[in-house]
């Protein structure tokens, strides 16, 4: 803006920048602001003696100091526009406070403008992805209205993060998450935004589309970076190639292949191997194990351990807790390639949410019954005995086993149950 010496004469901006007249234009802007920049109804001000005799010299007419006295704005914007200056009041003001008088009114209309094109353009990309009718959809947009998070990144913003999380959901929705449909997250990226950093853990855009999939997939919106991470591998998203990992024991392949021999050769020296994604992509379309063999997975590792010393001779893996993409994917491909695969965890609530969730790929259950845990509660000392903490999950494949779990009150984790699983993984 330019400077009050250039658009004032200075005779005049001393005459009206003296302290006592400073409550006048405070409450004239603030009268304008709400009135459209319009000079018209009027303000009340505390006047010193200065202020009042300052008034007076502008106005033409006396004004006596005291408090409350009302001054109309028509008035000051005559009385500024006839003297050296040659300016309305709005022009003044700007000047004298070096930024503009604000109509917020007019500002308002066109916030709420702004954002009814956003939540119009929102339905419009939805009906375009064919997501519109799906049931998540409008708990997703109220949550959006309600929670802030839009609103304080600005309409623009806005509208470009939706944009991005609709395309993205379209393109992981479509098919369920299998071998075929896995996503490098900086891939996906580069697809639906244009760069590979699109849905970094820090965009709008990222927090957006998984707040869309947590309803879609009835989870809880997630907080921490373990969640992001974990919701984005039901997705069938890989936020990298290398971290997660799943352990194998056992696992012998039965092409002819370099990395089929690997596995067989690794597996004949009695080692683990650490699968990632990256290695899920190099194995491609290879058979991981004769058709119709039987995988065991447990949730600790140190179960996979125990089976390592004891040299059992069935195919192990182990999730290491919640899965990690590469675990889920692994799963799905040997489901897929007609391999049974059954899962035992620990019997706590967070061990049998997890066993939902890989049961759900198409797992069975092994040893996750009521009758399994009600048996190891019956071996249980006081020194093993460790109290159930936390929130009750449900167990659909098997409704007794929470309901002996609430009763009971016990955590069994895999550990105190070690024999009987070593012992249908055929120790040799």
């Amino acid at each position: 803006m330019t400077g009050i010496e250039g658009t004032l004469p200075p005779a005049l901006r001393a005459y009206l920048s003296v302290p006592g007249l400073a409550p006048v234009w405070s409450a004239a802007r603030s009268r304008l602001e709400r009135n459209g920049l319009q000079p018209t109804g009027g303000i009340t001000a505390d006047l010193d003696h200065s202020a009042a005799e300052q008034l007076s010299g502008l106005l033409g007419e006396t004004v006596t100091p005291g408090a409350g006295r009302r001054i109309r704005l028509a008035d000051l914007d005559k009385a500024l526009r006839r003297s050296s200056g040659g300016r309305g009041l709005v022009s003044v003001l700007e000047t004298l406070d070096g930024r503009t008088v604000v109509d917020r009114r007019a500002a308002r209309d066109r916030d709420h403008a702004d954002w009814a094109e956003v939540w119009q353009r929102l339905d419009h990309a939805l009906r375009e992805a064919g997501l519109a009718g799906a049931a998540w959809v409008p708990g997703w947009i109220a949550a959006l209205k309600r929670g802030g998070i839009l609103t304080r990144a600005g309409s623009v913003a806005a509208g470009q993060a939706l944009d991005s999380a609709v395309a993205g959901l379209a393109l992981l929705l479509e098919a369920a998450p299998g071998p075929e449909h896995i996503w490098e997250l900086a891939a996906l990226a580069s697809r639906v935004t244009g760069t590979a950093h699109g849905f970094d853990e820090t965009t709008l855009a990222s927090s957006v589309l998984l707040r869309a999939a947590a309803q879609a997939l009835d989870r809880p919106v997630p907080e921490s970076a373990a969640e992001r991470r974990e919701l984005w591998g039901a997705l069938g998203v890989a936020t990298d190639m290398l971290s997660g990992t799943v352990l194998s024991w056992q696992v012998r392949p039965p092409g002819r292949d370099s990395w089929s021999a690997m596995m067989r050769d690794r597996a004949d020296l009695g080692l683990i191997t650490h699968l990632t994604l990256h290695e899920l992509a190099v194995a491609g379309s290879a058979s991981w194990l004769p058709a119709g063999q039987v995988v065991s997975v447990c949730e600790n590792p140190q179960v996979m351990q125990a089976a390592v010393r004891a040299a059992t001779a069935a195919p192990l893996l182990c999730l290491s807790g919640n899965p990690a993409s590469v675990g889920t994917q692994l799963l799905r491909r040997l489901i897929a390639a007609g391999n049974p695969v059954r899962y035992h965890g620990d019997f706590d609530w967070p061990g049998v949410a997890i066993a939902g969730r890989v049961l759900e790929q198409g797992a069975r259950p092994w040893r996750m019954f009521a009758e399994d845990y009600t048996g190891a509660v019956a071996e249980l000392d006081a020194a093993h005995a460790v109290a159930l903490v936390g929130r009750p999950a449900p167990t659909p494949w098997d409704p007794g086993l929470a309901a002996a779990m609430s009763a009971h009150g016990l955590a069994i984790h895999e550990e105190f149950v070690l024999l009987d699983l070593l012992g249908d993984l055929e120790v040799r």
